[in-house]
């Protein structure tokens, strides 16, 4: 009977005791005892073994059960072997489409035409390269007034993505070929008096997990770096019709995880010695340094909110379903997420105005509207704060002496001690800009009402997502091709998707069944105000990628000369590493398809502090 632990799951679902036996272990000890001079076929699960994946799963079972399971495995064997040569591409998803509306929620589908605010006067000087660090609507109102053109703009960003991407390390490929013939015709139809709209001529990037037919979509993974499809993604199209302007694919940490990827590591444009953080890198750091007008990113669990936190970007996550993925690399078909990386919100508004919508393809995307309205009185919106996010950070519980504490033991306890202090240092240097927040929208004139996220388990339901990481790449595994990925750790994707062979189906279910409890229980805060106002990195990160709520993460300051600096010989990989002349945000939540009121009432927000002016010297 050929070895293979996938057969054993089946095998135990059959006898009733899958949902809590982690069945991966079977698979463990029976390849420890292999001996790989003998063919496969020759190697058996024997009684013992399963007697120790019992006990390890600690889930007794008689000698009876036993030997239902042996009898069993070999008929399970055949059908895992014959799905497997169906060689299932990652764009093919589940015969399942995740909904994060709570019963009885009803969706407003009535589009009406969006309401953009009113362009400012912008002057502009012989040097173009001036307007870098201008907003796309701005960019927009020049374009169409022809003070500047698109051709004009897509060169200068074309040279300074060159000229940055030595010290940053955010472009994977121009698409210059494309961007220029596209600018020059923006250019044609706006002196014909076609204009398409404010994306009409505007330079952007995209995370290079979006295919674009003639270029390689390389997903950021070793192994990956010649890979192309033959037609470009929903959201490429999308921007294409509006008249928006390709310049390049932007780097994702691999497989969207992190900032690292197989050509090097992005780095932060306030703190080149920092990462980006990611996975959608590449895009926050080319917003951040003026090297696009805007970029596309995508975040299944923290990927658009931590690198436009990092970079001082302005990162919009729709709610799930809002914003087709056809074409996009699948990660976690019940949490992957497109969404803007921009300068200001209502860039962010202008971008999600182009690009939501179903596409027929991704089944998850719901006819809902986004009617962007600039002028709507955000004052008649109910605001609340998860209060105890917002309370100041109690000193950490520190390691304690033993009585036969040795040199070393010694000298581990004081560096574990050490680094919880210097990190309670810096959460209370953070909290101080949490809570200037909150000071600040008091002076706007909102009234903050307290609310707290319903007590769940967050974390544990995250389990899923690997679960379903580990499915998208499976072939990765089984064929070794893993080894070729560049981050190998233990919180890396190989070992994130080994241990998932360990996650029971039964188990992977129990998480969505909670996570149900979660979509209802916390969609009940939105029944009490409109929007909340959140700490970035905390449990409503989880929370709200679990059940589809929609984010928008704005800048909220620089840390001063007197912030605390990372340990020597710490890891940049955190997400809140700080350090000086770093930005940190804040993060207002809304409920489902809520996203246009979201962004008015953090448009106020930012135009009442203006940190989305600030920009890094990169010279």
């Amino acid at each position: 009977m050929t070895l293979d632990r996938r057969r054993f799951l089946a095998a135990c679902s059959q006898t009733g005791i899958a949902s809590a036996l982690l069945p991966g272990v079977l698979y463990t000890l029976a390849a420890q005892a292999q001996d790989a001079a003998k063919p496969a076929e020759s190697f058996h699960v024997t009684d013992a073994m399963l007697e120790q994946a019992a006990a390890l799963a600690d889930v007794p079972l008689t000698a009876e059960q036993r030997k239902t399971l042996l009898g069993r495995l070999e008929s399970q064997r055949k059908s895992y072997e014959v799905i497997r040569k169906l060689k299932l591409p990652n764009s093919v998803a589940p015969a399942f489409v995740f909904d994060p509306l709570p019963p009885g929620a009803k969706v407003d589908s009535t589009k009406l035409a969006p309401r953009w605010s009113e362009a400012k006067g912008i002057a502009v000087s012989t040097n173009v390269e001036d307007l870098a660090f201008t907003s796309a609507r701005e960019l927009a109102e020049l374009v169409r007034t022809q003070k500047v053109t698109s051709l004009a703009l897509t060169q200068m960003y074309l040279a300074r993505l060159k000229r940055y991407d030595g010290k940053l390390h955010f472009v994977v490929t121009l698409t210059e070929e494309r961007a220029l013939a596209q600018a020059k015709v923006a250019d044609a139809e706006i002196v014909a008096g076609h204009y398409r709209g404010p994306l009409h001529g505007i330079p952007w990037g995209g995370k290079d997990l979006l295919a674009v037919k003639g270029y390689p979509t390389t997903w950021g993974a070793g192994g990956f770096e010649k890979q192309s499809f033959e037609e470009d993604a929903t959201v490429v199209k999308r921007l294409d019709a509006a008249g928006a302007v390709l310049v390049a694919k932007l780097t994702l940490g691999a497989l969207a995880m992190g900032d690292k990827w197989f050509g090097g590591k992005t780095r932060n444009p306030w703190n080149t010695e920092q990462g980006s953080s990611g996975s959608s890198a590449g895009s926050a750091s080319a917003v951040s340094a003026g090297c696009v007008a805007f970029a596309i990113g995508s975040e299944t669990l923290g990927s658009i909110s931590s690198p436009s936190t990092r970079c001082g970007d302005t990162g919009l996550r729709p709610t799930f379903g809002f914003v087709p993925r056809t074409g996009a690399m699948a990660l976690s078909w019940t949490m992957d997420k497109l969404g803007p990386i921009c300068r200001t919100v209502e860039d962010c508004a202008i971008v999600l105005s182009s690009i939501y919508g179903p596409d027929g393809k991704d089944l998850a995307t719901r006819d809902a509207a986004f009617n962007w309205d600039a002028n709507l009185d955000w004052k008649s919106l109910r605001v609340g704060y998860i209060k105890s996010e917002f309370d100041e950070p109690t000193p950490p519980k520190l390691q304690e002496a033993e009585a036969k504490e040795s040199a070393e033991q010694k000298k581990q306890r004081e560096a574990h001690n050490a680094m919880r202090n210097v990190g309670h240092t810096q959460d209370l240097y953070d909290w101080r800009f949490d809570k200037s927040a909150l000071d600040k929208l008091r002076a706007m004139g909102v009234t903050l009402v307290p609310v707290e996220l319903p007590d769940l388990p967050y974390s544990a339901m995250t389990h899923l997502l690997d679960a379903e990481a580990a499915a998208s790449f499976d072939d990765l595994t089984i064929s070794g091709r893993d080894k070729l990925l560049t981050e190998q750790g233990p919180y890396d994707w190989p070992t994130n998707f080994r241990v998932a062979r360990f996650y029971p189906a039964v188990e992977y279910i129990q998480a969505n069944r909670a996570r149900s409890i979660a979509i209802r229980e916390l969609s009940k805060l939105f029944e009490q105000v409109d929007v909340i106002v959140a700490s970035t990195e905390s449990e409503q990160l989880n929370a709200t990628n679990l059940t589809g709520h929609p984010a928008i993460i704005v800048p909220n300051g620089l840390r001063g000369a007197d912030a605390p600096k990372r340990p020597e010989g710490g890891s940049d990989d955190n997400d809140d590493i700080g350090g000086p002349g770093t930005p940190v945000s804040i993060t207002f939540l809304a409920g489902h398809y809520q996203d246009a009121k979201l962004c008015a009432f953090a448009r106020a927000y930012q135009e009442a502090t203006d940190f989305h002016k600030q920009h890094p010297k990169l010279d």
